[in-house]
């Protein structure tokens, strides 16, 4: 059977299966079974695809179309580009991590000190500063920690000393205490101080602070802290007017050679009653300020008609050897001396001041005054 056939075979059944379905059918069509009728049409239908499968198995393989390429597309100017879009998946996000404290290392924490800010001292008084602090940082303080001078005034402390010679850790405490002397002159002053650890960094800070008074002494005051001498021996404190042994005792408004009243308290000071007899008060020590003077007004009572004596100032410091600071010769010549005398080249130091009056002759019914004799 040539191709032709075939071909026209094909169609005919094509048409009688498209003529089945659009013939109106009369009521006996309808009637008579409509499996045999489809039946027909399968088989047919089998039949067709059989022998066109057995034709297409005995002819030769067709080669495959040649397929053309596309144009390529050209991009319109001015499109819009198009950005992938990111589609959200089930992958949980990655957590952020916990913050956890880390402290700091080196950190100390105040709790305690001794002599508090504003304590004062007399001029050269030596003193000892402590500190209390707790370690409030994570690392271990040991002696490669130290304590060291910031600034300020040092009153004769180190510029630096281990902090300690052991460990203290974290959560321990520890006092640090260093060993200063009060400046000589008045005023306030400040030390300023510090912790260093092991690699020179300064982590806490802190200072000493204290006043230094003038010195300001009244020897009227503490006549009888004194210690008073005679060639007799230490005599009682008041003494006896009447004591020919000497004595001291404080009088109001004393009547001063030339008959003037004074309205301020004096010392009075009576030698042995021998020649060159001598009276003398050594008084407790003190320190004294750069600028403090010594002031006072000396001469002879009214009525002392044999007087004639040298008043002494002299001086012990830093137990020492009695000095001489200044002498002064008084008469009763109706005149009296006023002293004012600066006392800095003693400042700083303890010093143990001295008065004293010795009679130029003999003592008998010798009396002389200090007034108002003081340290300022």
């Amino acid at each position: 059977m040539s191709k032709v056939q075939r071909a026209a075979i094909i169609i005919l059944i094509a048409l009688l299966a498209l003529s089945a379905c659009n013939f109106p059918r009369s009521a006996t069509a309808i009637s008579t079974p409509v499996a045999n009728e489809q039946d027909a049409v399968r088989t047919a239908a089998a039949l067709t695809v059989e022998a066109m499968g057995t034709e297409l198995a005995s002819s030769p393989t067709p080669a495959p179309p040649t397929l053309t390429p596309a144009a390529t597309q050209t991009a319109q100017p001015n499109a819009p580009t198009l950005t992938p879009v990111a589609f959200q998946t089930n992958t949980p996000l990655p957590l952020l991590p916990t913050s956890t404290a880390t402290g700091i290392c080196d950190r100390a924490k105040f709790t305690d000190e001794t002599v508090k800010d504003g304590s004062t001292f007399a001029p050269g008084t030596a003193f000892t500063k402590t500190w209390t602090f707790s370690n409030d940082g994570t690392c271990t303080w040991d002696s490669s920690y130290s304590l060291v001078f910031l600034g300020g005034d040092a009153m004769n402390g180190v510029a630096s000393k281990p902090l300690t010679t052991g460990t203290i850790g974290p959560g321990q405490t520890l006092q640090v205490s260093v060993d200063l002397t009060a400046p000589s002159n008045t005023g306030t002053f400040r030390g300023n101080w510090g912790l260093r650890n092991g690699a020179g960094i300064i982590f806490s800070k802190f200072w000493v602070e204290i006043v230094v008074p003038s010195t300001t002494y009244s020897f009227i005051d503490n006549m009888c802290k004194a210690e008073w001498r005679s060639g007799s021996g230490v005599l009682s404190c008041p003494g006896n007017t009447t004591d020919t042994s000497g004595f001291v005792v404080k009088v109001n408004n004393p009547v001063l050679d030339g008959g003037y009243q004074d309205n301020e308290p004096a010392l009075e000071t009576a030698p042995q009653a021998v020649n060159n007899g001598t009276i003398s008060g050594k008084y407790p020590a003190i320190s004294v300020t750069t600028g403090s003077h010594f002031k006072t007004v000396i001469g002879c009572l009214s009525g002392s008609t044999n007087c004639s004596v040298t008043f002494t100032l002299a001086y012990i410091a830093n137990g020492g050897s009695q000095t001489t600071f200044k002498t002064w010769t008084k008469t009763n010549d109706g005149k009296f001396i006023k002293v004012d005398e600066d006392l800095s080249s003693l400042a700083g130091q303890s010093t143990q001041f001295i008065l004293m009056v010795t009679a130029n002759g003999t003592g008998v019914g010798t009396k002389s005054y200090w007034l108002l004799p003081r340290i300022q």
